[in-house]
């Protein structure tokens, strides 16, 4: 991808209003925070929640000096204490204890820190010009990669804390009505065609990670889709016929990491005297039947195959998506939760199937992997590399806490097949 200098100083001054408001999104999550559990732990494959305080400025700190600036470490320790997050891999725990871990004011007087310093160094780019780096890539680059990243630790922020006991949170939005369904979920058809996967190397300098480029267009066979996302509803019937029981619906990893989880239903639902229940951010609630269903890629393909169905590929998900970015949805941080699979909110693709962004990311049967001519870049190597090691599968569309910047076409989400904890579920399709 190139960035030409012209346009990254006409979009220097939206580039700093946006890491503004990435910021402000952020540092909002801590919020809702009450003080005794800034350091608690939701998820036992996760890093403490008070690690993503230091972790956000660490790395904006790691990224931009040396590259866009030069100037002396506030703290050397911190830089690499909160450098890097965890990948969640089944059966391998961090073991830190809270007391490892520095005090609250010092980790938020490390972030101002670095905040003042960046600030007043972007404000010096955008004065003098600073376009292209000796890297061959522009300063324009380095600010979107800051800015998405932190955008995307907003949402892990929320999945975290969302895990956390209700007592453990400040009172906050309550959940969007629960709407009814209007119509039962259908196979819709699509046309066979070409797919998009990514985007070219000459996409008019818009922003995308190293794995969006360079696009490829996939030659998809006619198939039929699920016109809505699989919802609690339906994915009950598979829990209540014994779905979780059969190894026949599973594969043979997914049916180890079943037992030896004792997993016999999704992590966002819970077992009461009076039926099935959801836990939202806030609240607890009678399961609604119309919300999607959020589950691991393991529980996924296990309905898909006991539905008689599966889950679709990357190609197969953007033919029936189309190239087209959406205008409305449930995205870009407007509810904390779900609504309704066929709700209003959502549009409908060219191909009928609806509400194919936000609401909840989508599995996929495709295992995330470089497109031709992919190359990392220089100032985050590990981002996309780093995991293509056929144990991560690729997710579309987005959820109700993915910000609009990545409700594009071209964004490759991605995670290992038995974590539970994401807000993303899953339609299937049929040749």
């Amino acid at each position: 991808m190139t960035t030409t200098a012209a346009s990254a100083r006409d979009a220097w001054p939206l580039l700093l209003a946006r890491l503004d408001h990435a910021r402000a999104a952020t540092d909002s999550l801590f919020g809702l925070l009450i003080d005794e559990a800034f350091y608690d732990r939701s998820i036992g494959e996760r890093h403490r929640i008070g690690f993503y305080r230091g972790h956000l400025d660490a790395f904006d700190w790691n990224l931009l000096n040396g590259r866009l600036f030069d100037h002396a470490s506030f703290n050397p320790e911190f830089d690499h204490l909160f450098a890097f997050g965890i990948d969640p891999v089944d059966g391998e725990l961090p073991s830190d204890e809270v007391s490892d871990w520095p005090q609250r004011s010092e980790v938020e007087r490390y972030g101002w820190s670095i905040r003042d310093v960046i600030d007043h160094e972007l404000r010096q780019v955008e004065r003098n010009g600073v376009d292209v780096l000796p890297s061959g890539q522009s300063s324009a680059l380095l600010l979107n990669v800051a800015i998405e990243h932190r955008l995307m630790h907003a949402e892990t922020l929320t999945y975290l804390l969302h895990q956390l006991p209700l007592e453990r949170k400040v009172a906050g939005q309550p959940s969007h009505p629960v709407e009814r369904t209007r119509a039962a979920n259908m196979c819709v058809a699509v046309t066979g065609g070409p797919a998009r996967l990514g985007m070219p190397d000459s996409a008019n300098g818009s922003f995308g990670w190293c794995n969006e480029y360079a696009g490829l267009d996939v030659e998809v066979p006619a198939f039929q889709i699920d016109k809505y996302m699989v919802s609690n509803g339906e994915f009950l019937a598979f829990v209540e016929a014994g779905g979780y029981r059969d190894p026949a619906h599973w594969s043979a990893a997914g049916w180890a990491w079943r037992e030896a989880g004792g997993i016999d239903h999704p992590v966002f639902w819970r077992r009461a005297a009076d039926g099935w229940r959801q836990r939202t951010m806030f609240d607890e609630i009678a399961l609604p039947p119309d919300w999607p269903v959020y589950v691991s890629h393991a529980e996924a393909s296990a309905f898909a195959r006991w539905a008689g169905k599966a889950l679709p590929s990357e190609a197969q998900w953007q033919r029936a998506a189309g190239t087209r970015r959406p205008r409305h949805g449930n995205f870009d941080f407007a509810y904390f939760d779900p609504v309704s699979v066929d709700s209003d909110l959502h549009e409908r693709s060219e191909s009928g199937a609806v509400g194919m962004w936000g609401n909840g990311w989508e599995w996929t049967d495709s295992v995330f992997a470089p497109l031709p001519g992919f190359s990392a870049y220089e100032c985050y190597p590990g981002y996309s590399a780093n995991f293509f090691d056929g144990q991560h599968y690729v997710l579309k569309g987005g959820s109700a806490r993915t910000a609009s910047c990545m409700i594009r076409p071209s964004f490759r989400n991605w995670f290992q097949p038995h974590y539970q904890y994401v807000y993303a579920g899953f339609r299937c399709v049929r040749a």
